[in-house]
């Protein structure tokens, strides 16, 4: 490569810089706070195709200088530029978990192995591991990874699969359609196997569904070669390239305000449309004649852009290691959420000065006389390098010291912690009473129908029906002792005994389990760890499709995520305006989404007639006594709270 071609591509590169500051930006904030910027995963495509234009440009301008691609250097450059970050972050982040986060040690040690083996996307996909569930101890400080993994499987045989198509199809026309084929078969792949209601996050972490924005950027790098492109363009040919750029930064910006990480619209056609506007942008950077790349270069862009890799890398660990030590971060989210910047800034700094740039530029031929000079009193290594490489050295051990102990740890005994415990054991239970409460729950539902047929019966068994629970309560009492404690009476206590309500939750709810069951015994509940809205919805539907569902439904979700009030909507559309719905608020004062979701539901009051909001944010937050250390799922002093004050509400009993 001549001086020439190296200015201008490190011209562009700076403006490169400037879209990956943009994209790791997007990124960040989207986990910090996915209420504000939910879009911000889409920062993620800008990588995708940044890569892929640079490294099929760099791939064809030599196969076409020399006939031939350099396989060894370029595995080895990339091996250099990717593997001691990653490391770095491996092990640092076990050592940490053997430290101080031990219940997040299971599988520790496999994804340690599939992250350096390039395919831990496809051991979650395997796993089951959700990127949208955000509580009860399903974060991990690895689920970003996915993205390295489909990085480093495209390095892998993207140059192998090119040099193979330049051999046989020659032409760049024929080149640019085989791979606009294959992108566009990706785009479709996603659409097809997206399903609404259903977790996504099988399609976002493949690499069959998302090598679309890679795609895009290897097409563009085949037509629109650095080498070709000049500066003295004409003024009209600026301006349009530049009109071009505003359209497709426009557009990016409206797609990133619009498109939720759950909603059909992304995987049917929006990340599509996002990935072909960013690869525009990208070709609009790279082409010296146009303004884009000044507008992107800025000290700022060009720092954080070269820093972009660490940033993303230790981006997950830092905000949840930091949020598990934080207790009230909804009410201060600026100030936690600045303090977090500030951390994964500072350690990308460091990890960017002292592993990655090091490393890359290190002479692996000289490992031995390196590790013989550290040890040495008469090596020439400095101090700083010295403490430097044995600081590093008992993370690494430490790291594997967690690798190791992984391998005793059971995925199921991960969290052996009393609270752990008794959600397990009243989830196993629950599955076993609910397909009996189904069959109960049809059959009700089927004598309620012929009972409306007959309007004077139904009259006649309303009357007996109070009759009848002033006649028990005095001769059956039930929940005696519950009832007196907590202010609920008897004969509330006995409409209880026959009330179908089906319920809806997460791992509180499920928590809450035997007491909410032991007050309300027809009740069907649907509960889960880590349960968010995208799948209630389809539960519901099935239910409501069977004629299961009951005429008063109860939901506690909002604990693992915020959910939009477009997924709500759907949500009551399936329950429909007849039944009575009853909706528990959040306490979740270690998320920022607290606030937001029950700002939504309160919303959604004015908006559903048939919708009462159980405040149970208001009624228990002064009383962080009845809370786990989690400060979210009530213990055995605040349970009996959570269940009764739920029934008081649901049976109109005045506190």
């Amino acid at each position: 490569m001549n001086n020439t071609q190296q200015t201008k591509k490190r011209r562009y590169i700076t403006g490169f810089d400037g879209l990956r500051a943009l994209g790791v930006l997007g990124v960040i904030l989207y986990h910090m706070n996915p209420n504000v910027f939910k879009g911000g995963y889409l920062g993620v495509p800008i990588f995708f195709a940044i890569s892929g234009y640079l490294i099929t440009d760099q791939l064809i301008t030599q196969y076409q200088k020399m006939g031939k691609f350099d396989f060894k250097t370029f595995f080895v450059k990339r091996l250099k530029r990717i593997y001691p970050a990653l490391v770095a972050v491996l092990f640092s982040t076990s050592a940490y978990i053997v430290f101080f986060e031990r219940n997040l040690l299971a599988n520790l040690h496999k994804i340690i192995l599939t992250n350096l083996l390039n395919v831990y996307n496809w051991w979650q996909i395997v796993n089951g591991q959700s990127y949208f569930e955000r509580f009860a101890n399903n974060e991990s400080p690895f689920t970003h990874l996915w993205t390295l993994s489909i990085e480093g499987q495209f390095y892998i045989v993207w140059p192998i699969l090119m040099v193979c198509m330049l051999k046989l199809l020659k032409k760049r026309s024929r080149l640019f359609n085989v791979t606009m084929v294959l992108a566009i078969f990706s785009a479709v792949l996603m659409a097809i196997l997206y399903q609404p209601h259903i977790d996504p996050s099988r399609i976002y972490y493949g690499t069959d569904t998302r090598m679309f924005s890679i795609l895009f950027g290897c097409a563009l790098g085949i037509v629109w070669p650095s080498a070709r492109l000049r500066a003295d363009i004409e003024a009209r040919d600026r301006v349009l390239l530049d009109t071009i750029g505003i359209v497709c930064f426009v557009g990016m910006a409206f797609l990133f305000m619009q498109l939720t990480d759950q909603g059909a619209a992304l995987y049917r056609g929006g990340m599509f449309l996002f990935s072909f506007l960013a690869t525009v942008l990208i070709a609009i950077v790279a082409h010296p004649g146009a303004d884009w790349n000044g507008v992107l270069t800025n000290p700022i862009f060009s720092w954080i852009g070269s820093r972009s890799y660490g940033i993303y890398l230790y981006q997950f660990p830092v905000m949840i290691f930091f949020e598990s030590k934080m207790t009230n971060i909804a009410d201060h989210q600026v100030l936690y959420h600045v303090i977090e910047a500030v951390m994964i800034l500072l350690i990308s700094e460091l990890s960017f000065r002292y592993i990655e740039q090091p490393l890359a530029h290190f002479d692996y031929s000289q490992t031995g006389v390196f590790f013989k000079s550290l040890f040495s009193r008469k090596g020439t290594q400095s101090r700083r390098t010295r403490i430097i490489a044995f600081v590093s050295m008992f993370i690494l051990v430490a790291g594997m010291t967690g690798a190791v102990q992984a391998t005793t740890v059971k995925p199921g005994a991960a969290n052996n912690s009393q609270l752990a415990k008794k959600i397990n054991k009243n989830k196993k239970a629950n599955a076993k009473r609910n397909a009996k409460l189904i069959q109960e729950a049809k059959k009700e539902n089927r004598q309620k129908k012929l009972a409306q047929k007959n309007a004077s019966l139904s009259r006649s068994l309303s009357i007996s029906s109070s009759q009848e629970l002033e006649s028990r309560a005095k001769s059956h009492p039930v929940n005696e002792q519950l009832g007196k404690q907590y202010g609920i009476p008897q004969t509330a206590l006995q409409a209880a005994q026959n009330m179908q309500i089906t319920a809806f939750g997460d791992s509180v709810m499920l928590d809450g389990q035997n007491m909410l069951q032991q007050i309300f015994p027809k009740m069907l509940m649907k509960a889960d760890v880590g349960k968010q809205m995208v799948s209630v919805i389809g539960e519901a539907k099935g239910l409501a499709d069977q004629g299961a569902l009951a005429d008063n439904i109860l939901v506690g979700l909002g604990t693992n995520g915020p959910f939009t009030p477009e997924q709500m909507d759907q949500l009551m559309a399936v329950f429909g305006p007849e039944r009575k719905v009853y909706w528990i608020n959040v306490r979740v004062p270690t998320r920022e989404w607290q606030n937001p979701v029950n700002d939504t539901l309160n919303r959604a009051t004015k908006r559903y007639k048939n919708l009462v909001v159980i405040d149970w944010f208001d009624y228990s937050n002064s009383h962080d006594d009845w809370f786990y250390a989690d400060r979210v799922h009530p213990n055995t002093v605040g349970g009996p709270y959570y269940a009764t004050y739920i029934a008081k509400q649901i049976l109109n009993v005045k506190s």
